[in-house]
């Protein structure tokens, strides 16, 4: 049971203390891409020990499945004949109430929000295409007769950026195209899915700060994540100008454009760039620091059972 404990102790600890941590992270020197891969992990490695925690309270003397089924089935026995379980399998089999509560409803939230999301998307672009000019391109763009600067993109299949000729009229050619690989980005990098992915567990856990913190802090890093792909591919000044310039106004819900999201932040990062990584560094990084960020939880909870047993031996030998 102190293993168990240990666990769910560190699940805890690990989802109340982390994202203080990830929030006070320099934006404007780090990589999005490992702070991203750090949320995501960290949020997997709470609920994997959230999991073998409650798991171990059923299973008190760490045995195998079968044990698992046969705690299962005494339990029920023991309710059927008015007679309690013990305290770690009546733990145990709250515990896995909870959890199965907690994923069915991830489930169905997660797929409510993408198909509200999906179908409001497919709503927006057909009422769009009566009054685009389409270039067929990967992805396809639509190119709107509005004269302010404006672009953003809806996920689907295939993604599809929109974009105004304002940007056309008012920008250089080179903004413009940082403006398109900004957006071409979000696609490429399925940054529609992962906010709703985040979405759907704060809902179900709001009262966990990872979980809860995550959806603001995920919509900060990918807009970072889609200005590194395009200073990669027009320059840190056409990106800078780009930022400024555009329309911050008319944005469908369900899409993603430039400018709503951290506009002070990533301008202070433009202003100061450093050298952008290769793709196999950048890779390795997000790497180890997601591997640190998932075993956090396992680390804390193996930090607690040293401290509980260095307390207890004085103890025990008194």
């Amino acid at each position: 049971m102190t293993a168990a404990l240990a666990l769910l102790s560190g699940a805890a600890a690990v989802g109340w203390w982390l994202p203080r941590r990830l929030r006070r992270v320099d934006l404007c020197r780090r990589d999005p891409l490992v702070l991203i891969v750090c949320w995501l992990l960290a949020m997997t490695g709470v609920a994997l020990a959230a999991v073998a925690g409650v798991i171990l309270l059923l299973l008190p003397g760490h045995g195998e499945i079968g044990s698992l089924l046969a705690v299962v089935h005494h339990c029920w026995d023991a309710v059927q004949h008015g007679s309690p379980p013990r305290v770690e399998e009546f733990g145990g089999m709250l515990g896995v109430a909870i959890l199965v509560t907690a994923a069915a409803r991830s489930a169905v939230v997660g797929i409510r929000v993408y198909r509200r999301r999906t179908r409001a998307g497919r709503e927006h672009l057909a009422v769009l295409r009566l009054a685009a000019r389409v270039d067929e391109g990967r992805p396809t763009t639509l190119w709107m007769a509005y004269d302010r600067p404006l672009a953003f993109c809806v996920a689907g299949r295939p993604g599809t950026v929109v974009a105004t000729e304002g940007l056309t009229r008012h920008m250089a050619a080179d903004s413009v195209a940082a403006v398109l690989e900004h957006e071409r980005a979000h696609l490429r990098g399925r940054h529609h899915l992962l906010i709703a992915m985040v979405d759907a567990t704060s809902t179900v856990l709001p009262f966990v700060p990872l979980f809860r913190q995550a959806p603001a802090a995920i919509r900060e890093l990918v807009e970072v994540a889609a200005d590194v792909a395009a200073v990669r591919v027009c320059g840190v000044a056409a990106v800078r100008t780009a930022l400024r310039d555009v329309s911050r106004h008319g944005v469908p819900g369900g899409a993603l454009a430039m400018a709503p999201d951290a506009i002070d932040v990533r301008l202070a990062r433009l202003r100061r760039p450093g050298a952008v990584p290769g793709r196999a560094r950048r890779a390795a990084c997000a790497g180890a620091a997601g591997i640190i960020a998932g075993t956090v939880p396992f680390l804390t909870a193996a930090g607690l059972m040293i401290a509980i047993a260095v307390l207890a031996c004085p103890l025990a030998r008194a």
